[in-house]
């Protein structure tokens, strides 16, 4: 234990409840440019805060944690002074620390679960976790872990995304042949093509995913299961299947003029921009320029599509949501920073129709809501306003209001138990669908969600998938399996 340890667990000492709180861009700066918002921590100002953690007997935050990250351990080390030390312990959990450390939802996970946060003053530990990954790779200090003997097995993962990534990681730890297939040219999933670069920059991405190489893991690029070759046919060529496709098929409103250009999804939006590298200057990515841009949703996808809109030159952007400001699932620091950049808000505000000239969009027409009673999950419903219709000009319309599981898995997988909406049926412990050697885990079987959840569903399924090549045993009724809909 270090001394500054030791130090916070005398009697009588006063606890340090100030959160230090992370440098930023001013906004002015930042809606012309795509660098990074946050800046992370300086070492004095990271010290200062790792010091702070209790380092507790029973640390409750690490059960928040859905990768089970060594949280109260990696903080010691980095309180003490060796953030070189810090890292090992969080790769030994964590592959992706650089990124969870940025885009995980800390404050309802682990974070939540903090000691300090009944008083207000919990520890920042995704802030730290950055610090700790940011430090590190600047020092070439991110050594692949290491893997067992080679069993001589061989698994498919289908999908670079966090899920797979996660699974990749661990299979090859466990010495098993891991190849990953990814449909796109580029690998990282949602990593890469659907957050920011202003929240995740993509060379951060890359190098992380550059470990898998490093432990001697496959990647295929622009490989479509389901159509270069079916879940059956890999099944064939491998021991074992781990389906971690995300959910990709965006939703829609299905309302009038849907059809306009200018009206598209934001996993469109995103993609087009993250992927085909819109956000350098004079690229010649076909992303509309809008001067009024309207985003309808208000997640953090919806966060993202708009800040986007806004750094490609927006004079006005909105995002739409039929709700208030305290059903936003969006982070709450995705939204400060909205509101800091200059994105209009028009709560209880639902869209009805989109008009055009000539096949493109001109405007939007919305209704006035009020809130009802309570849905399934607790929140307030939104009720119509009879009568408080009105239309204003925009001319891109950005649709961030959910995602499926694209169809091409399950249907070109006979046999394959999926739910009602197209998520696969697999069980949330082990991954194991109802198909002996093929495993789903992430958005592909919960539906859209969080990175560090589908990380966790990565990690495992890879443990399941580890157990049953090494013993053979294929124990989970298909109908045990819980359905997406019923969680």
């Amino acid at each position: 234990m270090s001394e500054a340890t030791g130090e916070q667990r005398k009697p009588g000492r006063v606890l340090d409840l100030e959160r230090r709180e992370m440098p930023v861009q001013e906004s002015d700066e930042r809606i012309r440019n795509f660098d990074e918002v946050a800046l992370g921590y300086p070492t004095e100002l990271a010290m200062a805060e790792a010091r702070r953690c209790l380092d507790c007997k029973k640390p409750r935050c690490v059960e928040g944690c859905p990768v089970s990250v060594n949280i109260p351990g990696f903080i010691r080390e980095l309180a003490a002074g060796s953030p070189e030390r810090a890292i090992d312990v969080l790769r030994s959990t964590n592959l992706l620390p650089a990124v969870c450390g940025r885009v995980c939802p800390q404050e309802n996970q682990c974070e939540a679960l903090c000691a300090l946060a009944k008083r207000g003053g919990t520890v920042a530990i995704g802030r730290l976790e950055r610090f700790v990954a940011d430090w590190a790779a600047a020092r070439h200090l991110l050594k692949p872990p290491a893997c067992q003997p080679s069993t001589g097995l061989r698994v498919a993962v289908v999908g670079s995304g966090p899920a797979g990534l996660t699974a990749a990681c661990d299979l090859l730890r466990l010495g098993h042949a891991v190849t990953v297939f990814e449909a796109l040219h580029e690998p990282g999933g949602v990593l890469t093509y659907g957050i920011p670069e202003f929240r995740l920059p993509k060379d951060i991405v890359r190098r992380e995913i550059d470990t898998i190489r490093q432990m001697g893991g496959e990647i295929v690029t622009d490989f479509v299961v389901g159509k270069s070759a079916t879940v059956a046919e890999l099944r064939e060529e491998y021991d074992a299947v781990f389906i971690a496709t995300g959910a990709g098929l965006p939703w829609f409103m299905e309302i009038p003029g849907e059809e306009l250009v200018g009206v598209m999804s934001a996993n469109e939006y995103l993609t087009r921009v993250n992927l085909l590298k819109a956000y350098r200057k004079n690229a010649a990515t076909p992303v509309p320029k809008a001067r009024c841009a309207a985003v309808i949703g208000c997640g953090n996808v919806a966060m993202d599509a708009a800040r986007t809109a806004k750094r490609l030159g927006a004079r006005e952007v909105h995002i739409v949501y039929r709700r208030t400001r305290d059903e936003a699932p969006a982070r709450l620091e995705e939204l400060e920073h909205a509101e800091e950049e200059g994105i209009i808000f028009d709560w209880l505000t639902l869209p009805t129709a989109f008009h055009g000239d000539e096949g493109y969009l001109t405007a939007m027409t919305c209704q006035r809501q009020e809130l009802g009673e309570p849905d399934a999950r607790g929140r307030r419903s939104p009720v119509p306003i009879l009568g408080s219709e009105f239309t204003f000009p925009v001319d891109l319309a950005i649709l961030a209001i959910g995602q499926s599981p694209n169809p091409l898995i399950r249907t070109t997988t006979p046999g394959l138990e999926t739910t009602r909406r197209g998520t696969i049926v697999a069980d949330p412990e082990t991954g194991r669908t109802n198909i002996p050697g093929v495993f789903a885990g992430g958005d592909v079987v919960t539906g859209q969600a969080t990175v560090i959840l589908a990380m966790g569903a990565g990690r495992k399924a890879a443990a399941s998938v580890d157990a049953w090549l090494r013993t053979g045993e294929w124990a989970l009724p298909p109908q045990e399996a819980p359905r997406a809909e019923d969680s």
